[in-house]
């Protein structure tokens, strides 16, 4: 009985024993840890084999800025993502702007800046998490999102040993990766409509929380980190910068409401012209004089100005680093089919019925463009406006109904501000036009389209060097428009000498753009300021003034 009964206990050892070394290695190939050593070996061997082939730096990557001050043309939004950003209490942000013209770069600059202030709550471990919205994974099972992460159930494939025995692995994403630092969305526009509102409740509670039906308070098996993350989330405390090429328009009002707003602007010749000097100057091929100046009446930004330098050097590269010519510009350009940029210098030369006004393009930034009159006698009074929207459509939350543009009601009312000068509508035929191929939407050439029928009533030139904006009221009130600032800029580029405005819009700083800007209250001071001469009245062709009856 004993002797069986010893037999019987060390079967059972090695049975135990058996059964334990069995549970551990498959435990351990569960978990990775049946890895071979020698393909473990051979992987890392393959991997140090790739690092070490590296191919040589691109030249967008050498022109990337390493300076605040490198970032070119852009000193306003600079300033403004500054205050925004390092000071004590620092804000969302959202930056609207053409691609290439540095929104990335002067972000990550700044976040650097603001690490090394006392005041500033970012401190040296805060991160720059970057992502592209356009990008992102979405998917409604909630499987896999990188941005505000998910949660790997026990039922999916590589669950791993957690998912053997029940137990939902949380998968934090972006959100929290970028917990005390910054958040940087590019294409923040692009993101699906759930992932914003998603992302909008996080920026309240700044908590990332999960969620899974296999999870239990329960459940023995679930780690106490991971209970922790389910009934209390984890912390995703971060500044959110995103940055769009669309306009404000376009954004998710909530998320503009929790955002401070900063504009980067298109790049201009003098920007374009000294990034492009900046990368020939690295690249240390030598060049024609001049060269970068042509280049900028390629180049629409940064991104274009270093491509098209890229291929400019390597062409000159391939036959013994010789100069580079303008001949190599025009073949670069032909061959990438680069389209000239046609930016309007004013003439100098006064005309009749044209005149300037000034703009606000659909980026953002300011322009000047061409306002045409025609005046006919004609037995039945007719206006055309071409080169306008002459419609748009007003989207509600229930509905959406279209209306007469804006632009179509500014022709009108200037007909009717007309009359007080002897203009009578019903006996003229009126020609308003807007050259250029983009249709013009918005009140403020109002008061521009005035001047220009204005001046082909009476047959009294304007002088091509004056621009205007505003909208114009039926008394011939001039009334405020938004984008002067940029307005003026464009302005002053393309060579006016003076500038009218809106007197609500006017500021002290206008005074320091090196053009004369004159604020307005009402047409009349308008017509006194361009007719006059030398503080004589205003010059005014008055047999061309007529009454219909003294014209017929």
């Amino acid at each position: 009985m004993t002797g069986w009964s010893v037999l019987t206990i060390v079967q059972l050892l090695f049975f135990g024993m058996g059964t334990y070394y069995f549970f551990t290695k498959s435990k351990k190939k569960l978990l990775g840890g049946g890895f071979s050593p020698d393909e473990n070996l051979k992987q890392m061997e393959d991997l140090e084999n790739m690092r070490s082939r590296m191919l040589t730096e691109p030249l967008a990557e050498q022109t990337r800025p390493r300076d605040l001050t490198e970032i070119i043309g852009q000193e306003k939004a600079v300033k403004a993502l500054r205050a925004a950003l390092c000071g004590p209490n620092p804000q969302h942000i959202l930056i609207y702007g053409p691609p290439g013209v540095g929104k990335t770069a002067a972000a990550r600059l700044i976040l650097e800046e603001a690490i090394k202030k006392a005041d500033n709550p970012f401190d040296e471990k805060a991160k720059f998490v970057e992502i592209d919205a356009t990008t992102l994974q979405f998917d409604e099972r909630n499987i896999a999102d990188p941005l505000m992460g998910s949660v790997h159930d026990p039922i999916y494939q590589g669950a791993g040993a957690f998912g053997q025995v029940g137990v939902p692995q949380p998968r934090p994403g972006a959100i929290c990766e970028a917990h005390g630092g910054v958040l940087f969305i590019d294409e923040i526009g692009e993101l699906h409509p759930v992932q914003m509102n998603k992302l909008l409740k996080v920026l309240e509670d700044r908590i990332a929380r999960f969620q899974s039906s296999y999870y239990s308070r329960n459940n023995k098996n679930i780690p106490p980190y991971i209970h922790e993350i389910f009934q209390k989330g984890m912390p995703a405390d971060f500044r959110l910068i995103g940055a769009t090429t669309r306009n404000p328009s376009d954004i998710a009002p909530a998320l503009r409401s929790r955002c401070t707003e900063i504009f980067f602007e298109g790049l201009d010749e003098r920007a374009v012209e000294q990034i492009a000097r900046n990368s020939l100057n690295r690249g240390g091929v030598p060049y024609e004089e001049g060269l970068c100046e042509k280049i900028a009446c390629y180049a629409r930004g940064g991104r274009d100005t270093v491509n098209m330098v890229q291929s400019l050097t390597s062409l000159a590269a391939m036959e013994g680093n010789r100069k580079i010519t303008f001949a190599d510009l025009d073949w670069v350009a032909e061959t990438g089919r680069y389209q000239p940029i046609l930016r309007r210098k004013v003439s100098g030369n006064a005309q009749i019925g044209v005149v300037n006004g000034m703009a606000v393009q659909g980026s953002g930034g300011g322009t000047l463009l061409a306002v045409e009159a025609t005046v006919q006698k004609a037995s039945k009074g007719f206006l055309t406006v071409t080169g306008i929207v002459e419609e748009e459509e007003i989207r509600g939350r229930q509905h959406s109904s279209r209306r007469k543009s804006n632009a179509r009601s500014s022709a009108e009312n200037v007909l009717t501000v007309l009359e007080k000068y002897g203009f009578i509508k019903d006996e003229y035929q009126v020609h308003i036009n807007f050259p250029g191929g983009t249709p013009v939407d918005g009140p403020s050439a109002g008061v521009a389209m005035f001047l220009a029928v204005y001046s082909a009533f009476t047959g009294v030139p304007v002088d091509s060097e004056v621009a205007l904006t505003g909208e114009i009221g039926l008394l011939g009130q001039v009334l405020p428009v938004g984008g002067v600032a940029d307005k003026l800029e464009a302005a002053v580029e393309a060579g006016v000498k003076l500038a009218f405005i809106p007197k609500e819009n006017w500021r002290e700083n206008y005074t320091k753009l090196g053009i004369t800007v004159e604020p307005l209250e009402h047409v009349d001071s308008l017509l006194e300021h361009v007719f006059k001469k030398d503080g004589d009245s205003v010059i005014v062709d008055e047999s061309s003034v007529l009454t219909a009856k003294e014209r017929d």
